[in-house]
């Protein structure tokens, strides 16, 4: 049987189905979770930087390295099992590591990332947690230890995964830094569906950071679009009085729309991305299959709530952005249009300046040709007169022959530049 060709990417593509695996997370544990992102050019920054980074960490451990153009590592540090992914802007570290502190939350915890390790890291924290993953041990007990953990104003409370565990977070940032998420897994819940539900609650956390990053961009911009739209109105009201010369608004409307459009530029990737990480944190949250737990807001509820209107926010600033950008585009459309309209006036003007030229001009042609028929004529008469001067002898007077010859050359000098006129037309 002869072997057929494989696609050269068929393996690749193949396994990068399965390059990412969910955490395996036993009970009790607590994960540690980190994303880093650098402040700016985080998409075109160098990945070798990131891969150090990782390496630094692993060599403290003994740990064996992953391969050089790896975008996901996962494996043993120490008592710590660390998985490691690096995404588009941002990379995460998670660290789970069996049994959990007498202290719920202890800032301890997080030490398994040095100090001096977190202090060299090539970008800055978006978000940071701690999951206290523990055994349910009752509706009562699990409320108990939400009231003295979590702030009940915003808190977030929901049975997931048909009931397999109760996951919590009031969506603040503690007194250490870090956000707090705890989970009470039923028993009976497998390692690895519990590591399922912490990569959901990371990716949760993650994506929301990420795309209020589109909003502080839109608070930051929204000062300056209304300004924009205000210049731009100013403009266009300008446009309609006949007295303002297209000449004096033309450089503002360039102003305004190159300004428009480097701001569109400057942040279509911002918007795509939020939109994106958007989607992703709802997807997230709608696979693990809520239901309420005794009457507290899930986490559906609070991103409805406090999430929701952030993001359109950021959808109404692009909308808006365009608009503004599509108005620049229809006000220098018009004001073209008014050039070419006052252009073609000034054209028409012109047209008929030169025809009242052409006729004036027309008619000192004909003045001209009737002074030279007599200048001619009066010579021609002299030359035919001096011709006809020996009729003299025969009694005709020098006055009578002129007067005989005047008409007759006359006649025939404005035949002769007639005949001309017709060869040059």
């Amino acid at each position: 049987m002869t072997p057929i060709d494989n696609h050269p990417l068929r393996y690749t593509l193949a396994n990068e189905l399965h390059a990412r695996p969910f955490p395996v997370a036993p009970l009790p544990s607590t994960v540690v979770f980190l994303a880093i992102k650098k402040p700016k050019e985080a998409v075109t920054r160098d990945r070798g930087e990131d891969m150090a980074h990782l390496i630094n960490l692993l060599d403290r451990h003994g740990a064996q390295h992953p391969q050089p153009e790896a975008t996901h590592y996962a494996g043993q540090i120490g008592r710590h099992w660390l998985k490691w992914e690096q995404h588009t802007e941002f990379v995460t570290y998670t660290a789970i590591t069996p049994n959990v502190s007498e202290r719920a939350f202890n800032p301890a915890d997080f030490e398994v990332f040095p100090p001096d390790w977190l202090m060299a890291s090539p970008g800055q924290r978006v978000t940071s947690a701690l999951i206290r993953v523990v055994e349910y041990e009752g509706d009562e007990a699990a409320k108990a230890s939400l009231a003295q953990w979590f702030e009940p104003e915003s808190l977030a409370v929901a049975r997931v995964l048909d009931d397999a565990a109760i996951c919590a977070c009031d969506f603040r940032i503690d007194p250490a830094g870090h956000m707090r998420l705890a989970m009470f897994v039923k028993k009976g819940t497998g390692r690895r569906r519990t590591g399922r539900i912490v990569q959901r609650l990371c990716e949760i956390e993650t994506y929301k950071a990420m795309s209020m990053l589109g909003f502080a961009r839109v608070k930051q911009l929204m000062p300056r679009i209304g300004e924009l739209d205000g210049q731009l109105t100013r403009l266009m009201g300008q446009m309609s009085d006949e007295t303002a010369h297209p000449d004096e608004l033309l450089p503002d409307l360039l102003s305004t729309s190159i300004e428009l459009e480097t701001l569109s530029a400057r942040c279509s990737f911002r918007f795509g991305a939020t939109g994106a990480y958007e989607a992703i944190v709802n997807q997230r949250i709608e696979v693990l299959r809520e239901q309420r737990f005794n009457g507290r807001q899930s986490f559906a509820d609070f991103m409805m709530r406090r999430y929701d209107p952030a993001m359109r926010t950021v959808k109404s600033t692009e909308r808006r952005l365009q608009a503004l950008s599509d108005r620049a585009i229809r006000a220098g459309d018009l004001l073209r249009t008014r050039v070419d309209v006052e252009r073609s006036a000034q054209n028409q003007a012109l047209l008929e300046s030169m025809d009242r030229r052409a006729d004036l001009a027309l008619r000192l042609q004909h003045t001209v040709e009737g002074l030279s028929v007599v200048a001619i004529s009066y010579y021609a008469v002299s030359l035919v007169s001096y011709l006809l001067y020996p009729l003299t002898q025969a009694g005709i007077s020098k006055g009578m022959l002129t007067a005989i010859v005047t008409v007759p050359v006359i006649l025939a000098v404005w035949f002769g530049v007639r005949q001309i006129r017709k060869r040059i037309e």
